[in-house]
C-alpha cells in the first residue's frame, strides 16, 4: 500500500504494538533505559543491548526518517554536524579529497576546512551552480562531492541530477545536505544522490527545542559503515530528543506549507522596498536558478536572504527594530528568526572568503515561521521605516 507523505510522517515507525504484554501505544514511548536485561546471556532481548547501539525510541525515529525520503535506511545523530562527521570518517581516509559547494553552512565549512584537514582530508570549493566546475575540480584523490541545494545563506541552487551524473561517471559519492527544504519539498535520493544529511534540529523537529541530525540512504555498504561508526563514535540521538523529533515530524507537511507561504510573501514585499538591494529566494521567478529549483523540488522552503542598503550598523539596527522576528541563529522552527550571517552563522568563514562568495555585512537571512502572514509583513514594514 502506497501511503502519502503526511500519512507516513504520522504512522511510520509508530505502529501500535498488540503483542502479548504490549500496551498498544499510539505514540512511541520514551525508552530511557541505558541497558537492556537478557533472559538468556547469549541472546539480547529483541536485539537491544545498550542504548548507544540501539534504542527503541531512536529506532522508531530512524524508521520514520527513512520513510519520509523513501529510503531503505535512516540513522539519527546527536546533531547535524555529528551526522556529517560520521559520514566523513566512515567513507574517507587520509589523503582523500572532497569537492564542496563554495556556499556551505559555516559549520560544515569549518568542519571540512579546520577539522578534517588535520587528518589530511582536503576540500576544494567550487561554484556548484555550474556542474562543469565540479567536473573540472576532480582529481585522482577526489572521493566525495558535498553540496547543499538551496545553499546557506545565499540560496544558490545546484542541479542535483547533473551533479549525480558526474559523480557516477567518476565513481564518486554524492552527499546532499537537504536541511533547507526537508524531505517534504525535495528528495535528493530520487535525483541520484547517494546520501542525504539533515540537521533535524531545523524543520523536521520544527519547534526549536531539540538538537539532532540524520542520514538517509539506500546503499547497504555505506549504511553498514556509517551505522558501525554511529555506535563506535557514540554520536547518537538521545531517547528524549528522538521522542521530540518523532513528535515534530508528524506535522512537517502542514508546517512546510505555511513556512513557504510566509517566505514568498515576505520576499515579494521586500522586492518593492528602496532600502533593499536584492532578495534571494528560489521561489521568486527572477531568481537566477528558479527553473532548476522548480524542476527538482515540490516547493521552495521557508528560508530566504536579502541585502540591505547601507552598512553593518544599518543591518543590526533593522534587526533591533523587529518585534516578531527573534535575532537568533538556526532556522526551521515555528517562530520567525532573523540573523546576519557575517557576524553570526558564518563568522567562522574568513572575511575575504565571505565577500568573494557574496556574503556582505548587510546580508540578512530570514527563517519565516508559521505566524500570520500579514503580521510578519507589517513587522518588516515598521522595521524598515
Amino acid at each position: 500500500m502506497s501511503l502519502g507523505f503526511s500519512t507516513r510522517a504520522i504512522h511510520n515507525g509508530e505502529e501500535p504494538d498488540f503483542r502479548d504484554g504490549a500496551s498498544g501505544d499510539v505514540a512511541v514511548p520514551i525508552h530511557l533505559s541505558t541497558t537492556f536485561a537478557r533472559e538468556k546471556a547469549d541472546s539480547p532481548t529483541a536485539g537491544y543491548e545498550y542504548t548507544r547501539s540501539l534504542n527503541p525510541t531512536r529506532k522508531a525515529l530512524e524508521e520514520k526518517l527513512a520513510s519520509l525520503d523513501g529510503a531503505k535506511y535512516g540513522l539519527a545523530f546527536s546533531s547535524g554536524l555529528a551526522a556529517a562527521s560520521t559520514v566523513i570518517i566512515s567513507l574517507l581516509k587520509a589523503g582523500d579529497n572532497v569537492i564542496g559547494f563554495d556556499d556551505l553552512y559555516g559549520g560544515t565549512r569549518r568542519l571540512l576546512s579546520n577539522v578534517f584537514i588535520n587528518f589530511n582530508i582536503s576540500t576544494t570549493y567550487v561554484d556548484a551552480t555550474v556542474p562543469e566546475n565540479i567536473e573540472k575540480a576532480i582529481k585522482a584523490e577526489t572521493k566525495l562531492i558535498w553540496i547543499e541545494s538551496p545553499t546557506n545563506p545565499l540560496l544558490k541552487i545546484a542541479d542535483i541530477r547533473a551533479i549525480a551524473g558526474i559523480a557516477k561517471r567518476h565513481n564518486l559519492i554524492l552527499v546532499v545536505d537537504n536541511t533547507f527544504l526537508s524531505p517534504y519539498f525535495q528528495n535528493p535520493l530520487e535525483l541520484g544522490a547517494d546520501i542525504v544529511v539533515y540537521s533535524t534540529t531545523k524543520y523536521i523537529g520544527g519547534h526549536s527545542d531539540t538538537l539532532g541530525g540524520s542520514v538517509v540512504l539506500n546503499n547497504e555498504e555505506f549504511y553498514k559503515k556509517i551505522s558501525y561508526n554511529q555506535n563506535a563514535v557514540g554520536a547518537v540521538l538521545s531517547p528524549f530528543d528522538s521522542y521530540l523529533t518523532l513528535r515534530g515530524a508528524k506535522t512537517l507537511a502542514v508546517r512546510m506549507e505555511q513556512h513557504q507561504k510566509n517566505a514568498l510573501a515576505l520576499a515579494e514585499f521586500l522586492q518593492s522596498s528602496p532600502k533593499v538591494k536584492r532578495v534571494l529566494y528560489p521561489g521568486l521567478k527572477n531568481h537566477p536558478h528558479h527553473d532548476i529549483a522548480a524542476s527538482q523540488t515540490r516547493g521552495f522552503g521557508g528560508v530566504f536572504s536579502f541585502e540591505l542598503e547601507g552598512n553593518l550598523d544599518d543591518a543590526q539596527r533593522f534587526l533591533s527594530k523587529l518585534k516578531l522576528f527573534a535575532t537568533a541563529e538556526s532556522l526551521g522552527g515555528v517562530e520567525s528568526l532573523a540573523e546576519i550571517p557575517a557576524i553570526m552563522t558564518h563568522a567562522s568563514v574568513p572575511k575575504e572568503v565571505r565577500e568573494k562568495n557574496g556574503i556582505s555585512d548587510t546580508l540578512i537571512r530570514i527563517s519565516a515561521g508559521i505566524e500570520n502572514t500579514e503580521d510578519l509583513i507589517n513587522d518588516f514594514r515598521q522595521a524598515l521605516k
